[in-house]
């Protein structure tokens, strides 16, 4: 039957969950599970940063739908296992931001953002009975944006260089020692060194270190199409060239994109 709620309302999407996970519903929805779900929302998550990347408003509006009807979903799962419900989930987020931002319901004073931030992290690890700055960093994050979150988490309490030289002399240090290395395990370990300094350099310049290698693999994606491309134009194969050629190919590639 045709729905007929306003379907400009976070209760519509609610209902339509609802719908779908009843008896009658969709066979697909109503098989989902907390953990079946999982690389959904990843996904979304993803395809949402990428239309933040290109600019793109019709696109990011859309994967932000998405991402709530991925919220939705498990909200819809809780409920039906007794676990919570989707006024669950809004009265704790509303209640956490509240919280956490004395400052504006409240009448703490702060002077600028890096109060704001000392502020979060002091009220959030009095509510979790923490005393580690770096509990609660999920395990499960890519590498780059967990070593970075990381490195970020211990820099608001002061471990970190004055000033960037001393980072850049440390991956210095890192790549030296990885030079040195004799055995395959010694070779993961510095490697692992390696990046962990060069994720410091990022941050000390503003830079996030999983988007822009990102950036860095897409652009080496479509430059390598266009080498594959102008071969298969000349009837050719790429890999019957010589590196000289291919580099050659490499450098018009670029040259094109960047036009």
């Amino acid at each position: 039957m045709p729905y007929k709620r306003k379907l400009d309302t976070f209760g519509a999407l609610v209902d339509i969950i609802a719908r779908l996970r009843a008896p009658d519903g969709c066979p697909w929805d109503k098989e989902q599970t907390h953990l079946s779900l999982k690389p959904n929302l990843l996904e979304e998550c993803y395809e949402a940063l990428e239309a933040i990347d290109e600019n793109d408003d019709k696109k990011l509006c859309e994967e932000l739908g998405d991402i709530l009807m991925q919220i939705a979903l498990h909200s819809q799962i809780g409920q039906e296992d007794g676990q919570f419900s989707v006024q669950d989930v809004l009265r704790s987020i509303n209640t956490k931001l509240i919280r956490r931002h004395p400052h504006v319901f409240g009448g703490t004073k702060v002077s600028g953002s890096q109060d704001v931030i000392q502020n979060w992290e002091a009220i959030k690890q009095q509510e979790k009975g923490t005393t580690s700055v770096l509990d609660g960093l999920p395990k499960g994050m890519p590498a780059l944006a967990y070593s970075q979150t990381m490195q970020r988490r211990a820099a608001r309490v002061g471990f970190d260089w004055k000033e960037i030289e001393g980072v850049i002399d440390k991956l210095g240090e890192e790549v030296g020692e990885l030079r040195e290395c004799t055995s395959h395990e010694e070779r993961v370990r510095e490697f692992g060194d390696v990046l962990f300094a060069l994720v410091n350099v990022a941050r000390r310049l503003d830079v996030e270190s999983e988007e822009a290698l990102q950036l860095a693999a897409r652009r080496f994606h479509r430059r390598f199409q266009l080498m594959e491309e102008d071969c298969q134009k000349r009837g050719i194969m790429l890999s019957s060239l010589p590196l000289e050629e291919q580099d050659k190919l490499w450098e018009e590639a670029k040259r094109r994109l960047s036009e």
